[in-house]
């Protein structure tokens, strides 16, 4: 298998990122977005996948945190696009549960080539280390549509917004990580009946 790895920009009036990614990474991370408690959560993604994640994201946050979270949703989800290729050998599906003290989250995905999104996550306060929680819808839409994943996230139970949060982006990396392994069984088959993805 060819090397998993993809550069990615996306230059618009509103914002500037890269991202780079390493999908047979070690959780090497390096991330600036000006938006600190995202850059925690990515971290997450980064380390509990195991994928080599760069980030550098300049955008109009005077304004606020918008445009940066839903573009950087697009950008991130363009790279994993490109980097996973055709899709043959990968197991296809991931699933994980993480706990973090009461709280516990399950994220399961599916690369179908369908974009899909359930989320549903009761978070306890509207935001979080400065943080609109509503962002995360904006970034997991902007994931999905172009990653071309289906994605479902769930909090299952939890008080404390954070831990929330951080479930449900550690998961994530989890179930990714599972998603994109290749299984040798397949030996460069297509993981769906149809032949494509």
């Amino acid at each position: 298998m060819s090397d998993r790895i993809a550069s990615v920009e996306r230059n618009t009036l509103e914002t500037q990122i890269k991202v780079s990614i390493n999908l047979d990474g070690t959780g090497k991370f390096n991330c600036f977005t000006g938006v600190p408690f995202l850059d925690h959560m990515l971290e997450q993604v980064s380390r509990h996948g195991l994928i080599d994640l760069d980030i550098h994201a300049v955008g109009d946050l005077h304004i606020d945190a918008h445009h940066t979270v839903e573009d950087l949703g697009i950008t991130l989800g363009q790279a994993f696009d490109e980097a996973v290729g055709d899709k043959k050998g990968i197991k296809r599906y991931g699933h994980a549960y993480v706990p973090l003290d009461e709280a516990l989250s399950r994220v399961v995905i599916d690369f179908s080539g369908r974009p899909g999104l359930e989320m549903h996550v009761p978070f306890t306060r509207a935001s979080v280390g400065g943080f609109d929680v509503d962002l995360f819808s904006e970034f997991f839409h902007g994931f999905i549509n172009h990653a071309k994943v289906t994605l479902h996230l769930d909090n299952l139970r939890g008080k404390n917004t954070h831990h929330q949060a951080e479930t449900i982006f550690k998961a994530f990396g989890r179930a990714l990580r599972m998603a994109l392994e290749v299984d040798e069984r397949m030996a460069g088959q297509m993981p769906s009946t149809k032949g494509c993805l």
